[in-house]
């Protein structure tokens, strides 16, 4: 997959790439705390790796509908170990964070990418701690907070509104000295989105391609694939979250935020194998 400005340069030119994630919290809404323990989440890490995850995405504060803020230090608590014990042993680690203090141990720690819910907007540091250290950052779209997003989100136009704020953001990011090939960006499904939201956003995801980076999605087991179907527990929702990465995958995007790696890529796999065979095989 090719960058509309044809750039080379950028971490993350081609694809797709598979973002695995590692909960380090008690309360996330995927997978109930399976992985609090560090030693778990370490094992957890290195089997994501193991079935072809490129980047583990390691958090410490659950950012699920409804979560409140945690102290950074606890943050921080949870997070280190399990960065001391997955350091090298992945191709890119994200921290997934929007304070800057835990960015900066974790990129001492061994993370070498920072994947930020608000999009460097939540700490007023954070887009210098970015702009120092020169590594790639995840740049995510949200109405809101944790707390409060899901309870009325409003737009006047969703993808326009979210086209707008990233054109903000990049000019902002420029300005402080960020540039453009550390950039991917991430219109958030279900970080202050309904149902509706979420699908235009999916259905448009290939307008975001204009600015000539990386586009991130993060579909996984969320909460609008159980509102199309039969309400199903996120466990239960693998077969959905397929469906929309694929569809993804068909309009370019370049990476992929999963729980399950194996499945995601083995789906990717067939999809560009029917993609790339002969029109006609008589």
């Amino acid at each position: 997959m090719t960058l509309k400005n044809g750039s080379k340069s950028h971490a993350f030119s081609g694809g797709p790439y598979v973002m695995g994630v590692v909960n380090v919290t008690p309360d996330s809404f995927s997978d109930g705390g399976n992985f609090s323990n560090y030693n778990k989440a370490i094992e957890h890490g290195l089997r994501l790796v193991q079935e072809g995850a490129h980047i583990l995405d390691i958090g410490g504060e659950s950012t699920r509908p409804g979560a409140q803020a945690i102290d950074v230090e606890e943050e921080i608590e949870r997070i280190r170990p399990v960065l001391e014990g997955l350091k090298g042993r992945a191709p890119w680690i994200s921290v997934d964070t929007r304070n800057a203090k835990t960015m900066e141990v974790a990129l001492k720690y061994g993370a070498n990418a920072i994947n930020d819910i608000s999009g460097l907007s939540y700490d007023s540091r954070s887009v210098f701690v970015a702009s120092e250290a020169q590594v790639p950052v995840f740049v995510m779209h949200m109405q809101g907070v944790p707390a409060s997003m899901q309870k009325n989100p409003i737009y006047n136009n969703v993808i326009s509104d979210i086209y707008e704020w990233f054109s903000q953001r990049l000019k902002f990011f420029e300005m402080n000295r960020i540039e453009r090939k550390w950039i991917v960006i991430d219109p958030g499904i279900g970080f202050g989105k309904t149902v509706e939201h979420n699908l235009l956003i999916i259905r448009n995801i290939k307008k975001f391609n204009d600015f000539g980076v990386p586009i991130l999605l993060g579909v996984s087991r969320k909460s609008f694939i159980g509102a199309l179907s039969q309400g199903e527990p996120p466990s239960e929702r693998i077969s959905g979250s397929l469906s929309a990465a694929l569809w993804g995958l068909s309009q370019g995007v370049q990476i992929f935020r999963v729980h399950d790696v194996k499945e995601t890529i083995q789906a990717f796999k067939v999809f560009q194998a029917i993609q790339s065979s002969p029109e006609s095989g008589m």
